[in-house]
């Protein structure tokens, strides 16, 4: 059976102690690292200065699969390819969030959206776009597109 391609990935989550009067804390994602095995299998803060707090979140990767080639395809030629990173944050220590998935599908992106989960988009760098062009190119056939008949041409039984 043939191995998927397989990236793995770490992530840094950047968090923000009270970045205005409405917000206890915020975050953002703030890297995609391509993870060479130098990181470790925990999680580990980088920097806390008491106000932003940087934290390495090692172990996640991103796996590509056949049947989501169309949503990479449409990530690459958005004109600007990026990982699309879902993120939580904890119910019950809202000053804690961690990464849950890295995708590079268009496509699944917007359903983790459609689902309200929190996703981030952060530039992919040549070497991984290369590499997921060579995938796209293998496994991407576009739909032939159809000309639709104009309604007033079609008989009564099919408008």
């Amino acid at each position: 059976m043939q191995q998927r391609p397989y990236c793995p990935v770490a992530v840094v989550i950047e968090r923000q102690q009270q970045p205005n009067a409405w917000e206890a804390w915020r975050f953002q994602v703030a890297e995609v690292l391509v993870d060479d095995g130098s990181f470790g299998d925990q999680p580990r803060l980088l920097r806390d200065d008491g106000h932003r707090a940087r934290t390495l979140y090692p172990g996640l990767g991103v796996a590509l699969h056949r049947d989501e080639a169309e949503g990479y395809y449409l990530n690459l030629s958005s004109g600007a390819p990026v990982w699309f990173v879902m993120w939580r944050v904890d119910d019950e220590d809202p000053a804690h969030a961690w990464p849950e998935l890295v995708t590079l599908s268009y496509n699944e992106a917007g359903r983790l959206l459609d689902a309200q989960e929190r996703v981030d988009g952060l530039p992919l760098p040549d070497e991984q776009c290369a590499w997921l062009q060579a995938f796209v190119d293998t496994h991407y056939r576009p739909e032939p597109k159809q000309r639709r008949r104009p309604v007033s041409f079609k008989p009564p039984g099919e408008r």
